[in-house]
């Protein structure tokens, strides 16, 4: 199980490259005026880490088979 989950996140992770995500900040406050700006951060993810991830996985998969 454990092995199927880590195979999909490599490929995810391959294919996505990296996490998106929007912070608020406040720029302006002055009173009952407040002004926010977003912005956009990420996180990349770099594509070794999966493919490490896959064959982590498959090798996971293949232990478990064996052992049954």
């Amino acid at each position: 199980m454990v092995g199927i989950l880590l195979t999909a996140i490599g490929v995810i992770s391959l294919i996505y490259q990296g996490v998106t995500f929007t912070t608020r900040e406040k720029v302006i406050d002055f009173g009952p005026i407040q002004a926010y700006k977003q912005k956009n951060k990420t996180i990349p993810l770099h594509p070794i880490m999966g493919v490490l991830a896959i064959a982590g996985g498959v090798l996971l998969i293949i232990a478990g088979v064996r052992k049954k």
